[in-house]
């Protein structure tokens, strides 16, 4: 894989003079905006409304009934899928998005089963030559974006925690580049101990192989995003097919980064929300979308007549072409299934060993989606609980004549004294508020240089 190219580093935020890397002043009155994804910059700010703006009232409705589901995810997930695959199709409420990514992709469930392992593998100071490799890339990981902007900052910490941690769980697979904004992507949602178990999720069960030696999993996927181009876009694959482009020259990075180097944010979250919930299917889908919507017609194969010119095109993909609500509904409304992909899988599997032999690698069979991966490691219900971020005495109510309030005694205590109310992620409240305060705040710890909240303090982060 092509290494990704390297990106322009932004200093701490923290003092009124920003310092460039070359130790230069910048005005912070001319400092670009942050958009609402944090994004301060680069390729992916977000600039001006969305065609896809959502009213506060259905953004509201949307995270209620997403509450409501996360709060009995199992129940869902086997009786009411369906129903799951189309709130994901339509967008997880910004507010939710980590807590539900988490859910999707069986990283809660995986948390809970190994609780204190992601503790031992970041108390380990790791493989010096994977450490070396992870430090050099990190700046160029969403170097416009807040949370990576400065070097050294809580961002990149924790993006170094998560893969060094990575590599001491597989230490036979290492760290990969593409891994990096995989990472990066999820940090930007949930602290660091979630996006470690969600990273181990996607790698070993969306896109097992993908990140090993020789990537020879990519490239089966290659050959087989070209052969479901032949049904979907038969312009598309004979100009390919002329010009003898391998798939590996112009897929590798979307796949294997999950298009989040080459979509703008708003469609970079739609997709993965599709993708975390219906898996590589919505990889697939993106792929044919794209090569089908710049290469599907004579008239636009006029612009390339050639490989370089054909590759060119494909670098800078049509901004129309990106945008969120089109390549949404065109992701729903092509035809490709999982059947299609392993039936597919299959016949490059064998054309493979006609001409390169056995695998190398032997990575495990491929999950489709959030309900695979659920069926095939069924979480319990206790780890799928969710935990209180905070809990405090409810108020009692104030005895009479020594007499205590009404309520039964339970074990010489009464129903009130033991009553606790656990409050809802939204509801933290700052314990510096006076009670009868009616705008509770959210409280957030940070730990010294541990750079993330707690797993059991995650509610807090969204």
């Amino acid at each position: 894989m092509a290494r990704i190219g390297h990106g322009n580093g932004l200093a701490s935020r923290d003092s009124k003079e920003k310092l460039t890397d070359d130790g230069r002043g910048s005005d912070p009155e001319t400092e670009a905006q942050v958009d609402k994804y944090g994004f301060t910059g680069g390729a992916q700010q977000h600039h001006g409304q969305s065609a896809e703006e959502i009213p506060i009232e259905v953004l509201r409705q949307r995270e209620a009934k997403w509450l409501e589901m996360l709060n009995s995810w199992d129940k869902w997930m086997a009786k009411k899928h369906k129903t799951v695959k189309e709130r994901c199709q339509k967008g997880i409420p910004p507010s939710l998005r980590g807590r539900a990514w988490l859910y999707l992709t069986g990283g809660k469930g995986r948390r809970e089963q190994n609780q204190g392992r992601f503790q031992v593998l970041d108390n380990q100071p790791g493989d010096p030559k994977w450490v070396d490799i992870i430090e050099r890339d990190l700046h160029r990981q969403f170097p416009f974006h807040e949370m990576f902007a400065a070097r050294g900052g809580h961002g990149q910490q924790d993006l170094l925690r998560v893969l060094k941690a990575y590599t001491l769980h597989r230490p036979e697979e290492g760290y990969c580049q593409a891994q990096a904004p995989i990472a990066a992507v999820l940090l930007m949602h949930m602290p660091a101990e979630d996006a470690f178990w969600v990273l181990v999720q996607i790698c070993e069960k969306y896109l097992p192989g993908y990140y090993s030696t020789g990537l020879e999993a990519i490239q089966l996927d290659g050959e087989i995003l070209y052969a479901l181009l032949r049904r979907v876009s038969p312009v598309a694959h004979r100009h390919l097919k002329k010009h003898k482009l391998e798939p590996i020259l112009y897929m590798t990075e979307w796949f294997m980064c999950a298009f989040s180097r080459t979509l703008p944010w708003a469609s970079v979250l739609r997709v993965w929300d599709m993708f975390l919930c219906e898996g590589v299917k919505i990889l697939f889908r993106v792929g044919l979308v794209l090569l089908r919507s710049m290469l599907g017609s004579q008239e636009k194969l006029k612009a390339c007549q050639g490989l370089y010119e054909t590759m060119e095109l494909l670098r800078a993909i049509q901004p129309q072409y990106m945008q969120e609500t089109f390549l949404v509904h065109k992701i729903i409304e092509i035809v490709v299934s999982e059947k299609d992909i392993e039936k597919e899988h299959h016949a490059q599997l064998r054309r493979w060993k006609e001409t390169h032999g056995d695998l190398n690698c032997k990575s495990p069979p491929r999950m489709h989606g959030a309900k695979a991966i659920m069926a095939a490691e069924p979480p319990s219900r206790q780890d799928l609980r969710q935990r209180p971020t905070i809990i405090v005495d409810s108020p009692l109510a104030p005895e009479t004549d020594g007499k205590r309030p009404e309520g039964a005694k339970e074990n010489g205590k009464t129903k009130l004294e033991k009553q606790k109310t656990i409050l809802a992620p939204q509801e933290t409240v700052n314990p510096d508020l006076p009670p009868s305060d009616p705008s509770p705040l959210k409280h957030m710890t940070i730990q010294e240089s541990k750079e993330s909240l707690s797993s059991a303090e995650h509610d807090t982060y969204l």
